[in-house]
Formats: structure tokens, sequence, C-alpha cells
């Protein structure tokens, strides 16, 4: 029987020192995700001894609490209410737009528990915080990726079949619109991570897209509407969030209202026209154009790489940042040729995991982790991986590695199709596993894209499953190894 949210709610604040010392709450498919005032008034030893919690992952401000799917969602909008009632803390009591990051794991302490308690914020790089803010600006975006998603591929097989064609104009209309003003919306989320005026962040994005640009040369050629994408639409709005500040530092607080978003929108827009359109349509071409030649010359290898890399950048919380690639390649080709590969690790994770609980099926000891096991199998079987990995095989080891070899297995059977001429991509961003059939499609037709997906399933699994079987358990499993 499940947790009552509003009492898990009440719980988790009281453990990471109140509503109080929330800066923000937000949420993936599994994790909820807090920025806190003071992370040294973290209870870790109380969270991870929670019922419900899968894993908990801290980084100076930020901190991630796996509660996984279904239940997360109730939980924050009850975390978010006891925030809002309590009254924010200032915003100089912590970065602005440190929301949500993800973070960087720790060791092993017991099943489930990932923490790193101690870590300040002067032990992230660079590198690892830019991309924890750039997921932030896209995780927002996957609920309507998805709808979208699912709703162009209904859409496509409305016109392959032939079925109700006075409808589909109108879903195209409905699953098409989103990505056509995601700039926009990529430009909101870029000014309200990074500390600007999110509706000025808009502002500029919207330059990318819209239709007037057909009219503007610039380096010796007319720009076309949406040349650069959502990577143009998140430089543009990070310049505007630069000016911004920069002017309102300087002009006196009278005339700030007018001179500080018409000179952020002007000079933003302006060399957003004249220059960052222009690189932007430059990178994203090249991703396009690499990821064609990758899987076309090397499928099998880049497929083996991806598929057994993804579970330990899940593991990271680093997964996000690749959303800006994956919906790049949605707006040039139409799908993304990634995510599939990618999709591969949670097969490997799923065989692993019936490996665990088919070794365990005897040994009451270990009663426990079956049940974790049983309980947590829906959710990866739909692509959800977190609540395996934080609650069986990252406690256990070596299931984690064997895993990531059924992820190879499974990759490397999507990417040797794409070596003969047969790509399988989908057309939005998000669910994984059983739950990408409806999305998926490719050069030769969604029934091809999705036959070779399901091979590349049951691949992982297999091999997942005979990997652990054979070499995840070189000794018996420490008692302690329990969910």
């Amino acid at each position: 029987m499940r947790n009552d949210p509003a009492s898990t709610a009440t719980a988790l604040l009281d453990r990471v020192g109140g509503p109080a010392n929330v800066t923000s709450a937000t949420y993936c498919m599994t994790r909820l995700r807090l920025a806190l005032a003071d992370p040294a008034a973290v209870d870790a030893e109380g969270l991870r001894a929670l019922p419900g919690v899968l894993g908990l992952v801290s980084d100076g401000p930020a901190l991630q609490i796996v509660l996984g799917p279904g239940v997360v969602d109730e939980v924050t909008a009850e975390v978010e209410a006891r925030v809002a009632a309590t009254g924010r803390p200032e915003p100089g009591d912590t970065l602005p737009g440190e929301t949500g990051a993800v973070t960087k794991p720790g060791e092993v302490t017991k099943p489930g528990e990932v923490t790193n308690p101690g870590e300040t914020r002067e032990q992230a790089t660079p590198l690892k915080t830019a991309l924890r803010r750039v997921a932030n600006v896209f995780v927002p975006l996957i609920p309507a990726l998805i709808g979208c998603g699912v709703l162009s591929g209904l859409n496509g097989l409305l016109l392959n079949t032939g079925w109700l064609p006075s409808l589909t104009p109108a879903l195209s209309c409905a699953a098409s619109a989103f990505l056509a003003l995601i700039a926009v919306f990529v430009g909101h989320n870029t000014a309200k991570e990074f500390g600007g005026t999110p509706v000025l962040g808009g502002a500029v994005a919207a330059v990318v897209v819209y239709p007037g640009v057909a009219r503007v040369s610039a380096f010796g050629t007319h720009l076309a509407p949406g040349q650069g994408g959502v990577l143009g639409a998140l430089a543009a709005a990070l310049l505007a969030t630069r000016v911004e500040k920069w002017v309102r530092g300087r002009v006196p607080g009278a005339l700030d209202v007018l001179l500080t978003p018409t000179v952020t929108v002007l000079v933003s827009g302006l060399v957003t026209l004249y220059g960052l359109m222009y690189a932007a349509g430059v990178v994203a071409t090249v991703i396009g154009t690499a990821a064609t030649w990758l899987l076309a010359t090397a499928g099998a290898v880049a497929g083996l790489l991806l598929g057994g890399l993804f579970l330990p950048l899940v593991m990271l919380g680093l997964h996000q940042a690749l959303i800006p690639i994956h919906t790049t390649l949605i707006e040039q080709q139409g799908y993304t040729v990634l995510l599939p590969l990618l999709a591969m690790a949670g097969a490997g994770q799923v065989g692993a995991a019936l490996a665990v609980h088919v070794r365990l099926r005897h040994d009451v000891s270990h009663a426990s982790l079956r049940t974790t096991i049983r309980s947590a199998l829906p959710a990866g079987l739909l692509g959800v991986g977190e609540p395996l990995i934080y609650g069986v095989s990252l406690p256990l080891g070596r299931p984690f590695l064997t895993a990531c070899a059924g992820g190879a297995a499974g990759g490397a059977f999507v990417g040797f199709f794409a070596m003969l001429g047969t790509r399988v991509g989908a057309t939005a961003i998000g669910p994984s596993g059983w739950a990408l059939f409806p999305l998926l499609t490719g050069n030769r037709g969604m029934g091809t894209a999705a036959a070779i997906y399901a091979g590349g399933l049951l691949t992982g699994y297999l091999v997942g499953f005979l990997a652990t079987y054979a070499f995840g358990f070189p000794r018996r499993p420490r008692a302690g190894a329990q969910a």
C-alpha cells in the first residue's frame, strides 16, 4: 500500500530543515528535486530511513530524493504547498536559478541510498554545474514533448493507414504547435534558471522562430525562421540575461522599468539575428550530420557505447543534459536516433533485476529485495529505471555492471541496423522501454522501426539476465543488500 503523499511530504520537509529551508521544489519522472538555502540542515540518515525513499543524492544546495513514478508528482505538490504556505527564503539566501539541479552521486551506503552529505558547492566542477543548469531549462518541457510526440505518432499512423482523414489536419496542429514555438519556452526557462526576467528571455528567443527573419541577411545569406532551433534560443536567452543584469546595475531606478527591457530586447535581439542564429544553425547542422554519419559508419559500436554508458549517466542525474541534442535532432529530422539506443540501458537493467530475482528465489533472507524487484519491474519495463538502479542493482554492485552490459548489447543490435541503412528514431523524448513504441518512427516506416526496437529490447533483456546470472554473484550478496 502506497504511503500518503501528505505524510510523506511532511516527513521529508522535517528532515531537510523545514519548508523555510526550501528555495524551490521540482520533479521529473521519479525524483523530487529540492534547492536548499542551508544544505547543512539536511538529516541525510533520517531521509534514507523513510519508507518509500529509493535513493538520495546531494550536491551542495541541491538535493534529489528518488521516490519513483506515480508518487513523486503527488509528493512534490504537497511539498510545494507547504513551502508556499511557509514562505520561501529571500533570494539572497541562495544563488538565483539554483532550481532542482541534478546531482553527483557518492558511495552506496545501503540499498537505495546514494549520498554525498558533506559535499560542498566548491566540489562541483564548472562542467557539471553547467550541465545541471541546462538540464533544468529542458526538464519542465518534457511533459509537453511527450504529449505532442504521442499525438505526432498517432497522426502518422492515421496518415499511413488513410483512416479519419478529416481528423489528421487537426491532430497535426495539436502535435506540431509546441515544437514550432519551443524556442520561446526554452528562452523563458533559460532566463528563469540563470536569474533573468523570464518573459524577456522568451521575447528574445521568439526572434528565432519569427517568420519575419526571412527578410534578414546575415553572412551573405537570408536567415530562415527557426534557424539554430533550441540552441539558438538558449544562447539568445543567456545573452539577454547578461545584458539585462548589466543594464539594470547601471541605470537609475526611475528609468529601470523603461530602459532595461528595451535595451535588453534591442541588443540581444540584434546579436541573435546577426550572429547567434547563424552560429547555432551551424552547430545544429553539425550535430545532425554527425549523428547520421556515426550511425551509418559505426552504428554498432556507437550503440554499444551509448547503451552501455547510459545507466551511469542516469545514476549521475546527467542524462537530462542530452535533451537539447534530442530536441535538435527532432527539429531537423523529425525524430531523434539517439533515444532508442539509450533506451536499451533500461532493458539491460530489467534483465539484470530478473536474474537477481531468480538467483535469490529460494533465499528467505532476501525476501525484501525480491519484493522490491517485483514492485519496480513494471516501471522498469516502461523505461523508468531509477527504482531498479537505487533499489536493486547499484546496492548489489556487480548487477549494475552486468545491466550496463545488457544495455550495450541492445544498443549494438539497434546500431547494427543503422549501419545497414535502417534508422530507428523517436518523435519525442521522455519515455523509453515499452512506452516508447507509440513514438517510434524511422526512414523505413513505423513498422520496421518497431520491429528493430523490439529486437533490441529483447537482446538487452537476455544479455542483462545472462550476464547477471553468470557473473553478478561471484559470492553471496551482502546481508545488508536488501531493499
